[in-house]
């Protein structure tokens, strides 16, 4: 059978960390023999060459190149393509992992929409990604209708056929930035990009160590050296005019303007510092024209102003003050309503803690020429955002916290200015309601709630809190798509965060009262604190001593508004004399039901059920979990001694 992907991983020392990316290439769902994994090993010194010729001996998939350490993931990269065989190939680094089905759902995407590149959607666990470019799905992408030019790593699907009929490959030898070169070529001259958006693809990963490549301190004349190789593709296959500036742009802006901006320039030393703005200031004034710069947002612009025109020590000053600005979202309700969770939340900017004012009469006007001081810069900038106020948006995201999966949920704000004081002043606040859908979000597992706020020349996330203990919305847990979902307050912080697939304590099952449970000849009813928003099915489970019966029952929502109702009929007839504990499973469906015990029992003798409370543990058991208890906090005691001395 022919195989469709071919995988190219460019292998250096990488230790450990390869062994999560060899897992989630044999955990594809595409079928064993439609991708092959080519591991190109660059010259490694460590056990890596060893481990890799172990896994090709055993797995038919996998194969591996070794060759001398060439300096840079090109060569690598290049080997790779000539050797494969796939009708596409995809780039992986070694100490990244892809989702289970990110292979084939990027190779049906691509075909069904005839793309040469195929880019999935990726989450960043302690380095940054892309966010607008995967709000949705672009079947036909383009540098001009979609920020395509925000993603220029390799780690993407492209058409083998694509890269020969172009003879495309990738710079070598100790570099930087090979990537944009290739990437940048690859969307100028592709018939079709297609962006995959639906589905976490790519997880790219920072190390614990902090060793990957990308993040050496790089010499300033060296990359900005390569990173004017990619301007030239751009000019190569553009022409002078809006889509070759708005290119420009994001270079302007992600690789010089944005290194030069608050805490990451700040906390530089400062010889580096003014090396790095001085590669910075000669690239602006030798390459970019006026447009490219006049397109930025308001604050990006005073950067790029300042470092055209060499004043490093101002540069310097509006990074300090732009070191105290950051966002500030305020938790409204938090409640569910028609089977999804409506949340709501306010948002602005805040400088030194305190609110951020704005002139209430504001204009838009161009910015001509660099301010002549930094308090100009800052007047400039507050106006310009309040006159740009109309364009700013706000978004609630919620993360997954052990990936950094990340989706968009639905949206609707009004943006409204605040009077302060004489009215000469105003807030610009943000008042949003989110619905959060569990269906949309893909796994069980922890999500925080996070607030992305666009207004004039910032785009900053923060997490959604912290809410007052005294204020706090406490919505129970709700059964939604077959499975629990639990919103809460993360302690003692008071962010908000929703747990998916929870069980046990959390479920907050304890509060149920003896006197919220009725028994009716073989029917049990009960008042759980359970949102449904319709009838839902689940499982009760009953134990006694020598026994466990199981029969099914329904959640419906309370008359009152207030929880839900459990219905369920006994199974008198296998319910012998004696005490029985009750169990609910609230997702009897998933692969592995659990079970969380009730705080009530029953009491069956001759023929008849009654509620009773839960038996207290016998002796023995009582002693024994008090014992475990004991040895978990002496372990727990040690550990902390153990972490504290080194």
């Amino acid at each position: 059978m022919p195989v469709k992907v071919s995988v190219i991983v460019p292998v250096y020392n990488p230790g450990i960390y390869i062994e999560d990316c060899i897992a989630s290439l044999q955990r594809q769902s595409l079928p064993p023999e439609e991708y092959e994994v080519i591991f190109v090993d660059d010259g490694s010194t460590d056990e890596t060459p060893a481990r890799l010729d172990a896994l090709a001996a055993e797995d038919p998939r996998m194969k591996v190149i070794h060759q001398e350490n060439s300096g840079w993931s090109g060569k690598p990269r290049n080997v790779g393509i000539e050797a494969s065989r796939g009708e596409f190939v995809m780039f992986v680094d070694n100490d990244d992992y892809l989702g289970d089905e990110a292979l084939e759902r990027m190779y049906d995407y691509g075909v069904a929409n005839g793309a040469d590149v195929v880019v999935g959607k990726m989450a960043g666990k302690g380095r940054g990604v892309p966010v607008e470019l995967f709000r949705r799905n672009h079947p036909r992408a383009t540098v001009e209708n979609a920020p395509l030019i925000d993603s220029l790593t390799p780690h993407k699907m492209f058409r083998r056929a694509f890269l020969d009929r172009i003879g495309l490959r990738f710079p070598e030898g100790r570099r930087r930035l090979e990537d944009h070169v290739f990437i940048a070529e690859a969307y100028l001259r592709a018939e079709n990009v297609s962006v995959l958006s639906d589905y976490v693809c790519y997880y790219h990963l920072r190390r614990e160590d902090g060793s990957n490549a990308g993040f050496e301190r790089f010499d300033p004349v060296g990359y900005f050296k390569n990173l004017r190789e990619a301007l030239d593709v751009v000019e190569r296959y553009t022409e002078p005019g809006p889509v070759r500036d708005k290119l420009f742009r994001r270079w302007l802006r992600v690789e010089m303007v944005e290194r030069l901006r608050a805490r990451r320039f700040l906390k530089l030393p400062d010889d580096y510092r003014r090396e790095l703005f001085a590669e910075i200031h000669e690239v602006v004034v030798e390459r970019f024209g006026p447009g490219v710069a006049a397109g930025l947002q308001p604050t990006q612009q005073v950067v790029a102003a300042l470092t055209a025109a060499d004043r490093y020590d101002d540069v310097v000053s509006f990074a300090q003050w732009e070191a105290g600005v950051a966002p500030k979202a305020a938790p409204g309700h938090v409640e569910w309503r028609d089977g999804s969770l409506s949340v709501g939340f306010t948002a602005e900017y805040t400088s030194g803690g305190e609110p951020m004012t704005f002139p209430a009469d504001a204009e838009a006007t161009p910015l001509d020429d660099a301010p002549k001081d930094v308090s100009e810069a800052v007047e400039w900038v507050a106006a310009q955002t309040a006159a740009r106020f109309g364009q700013a948006t706000a978004d609630l995201l919620l993360r997954e916290r052990s990936s950094a999966a990340q989706y968009f949920m639905p949206v609707r704000f009004t943006r409204e200015t605040v009077p302060v004081g004489d009215g000469g002043e105003v807030r610009l606040v943000l008042r949003a309601t989110a619905t959060v859908d569990p269906a949309d979000l893909p796994k069980d597992g922890v999500w925080d709630a996070l607030v992305r706020v666009k207004l004039g020349g910032w785009t900053k996330e923060c997490r959604l809190g912290p809410a007052p203990r005294e204020s706090r919305p406490t919505p129970d847990v709700g059964v939604v798509g077959g499975r629990p979902v639990l919103p809460y307050w993360t302690d003692p912080h008071g962010n908000l965060s929703l747990e998916f697939g929870v069980r046990g304590k959390r479920l907050g099952l304890g509060r149920v009262q003896q006197s919220d449970v009725t028994v009716s000849g073989d029917h049990v009813r009960a008042l759980l604190p359970v949102y449904v928003a319709g009838e839902t099915e689940v499982r009760l489970r009953f134990v006694s001593a020598q026994q466990i019966s199981e029969a099914p029952g329904t959640l419906s929502p309370a008359t009152d508004g207030t929880g839900a109702v459990l219905t369920a009929a006994l199974p008198v007839e296998s319910l012998s004399r004696g005490v029985w504990r009750v169990a609910l499973c609230l997702a009897p469906d998933a692969a592995r039901p659990l079970y969380t015990g009730l705080p009530f029992a029953l009491r069956s003798a001759g023929g008849r059920v009654q509620v009773a409370p839960v038996p207290r543990p016998g002796l023995a058991l009582r002693v024994a979990r008090r014992a475990r208890r004991a040895v978990g906090t002496v372990r727990r005691q040690v550990s902390r001694i153990r972490i504290g001395g080194q």
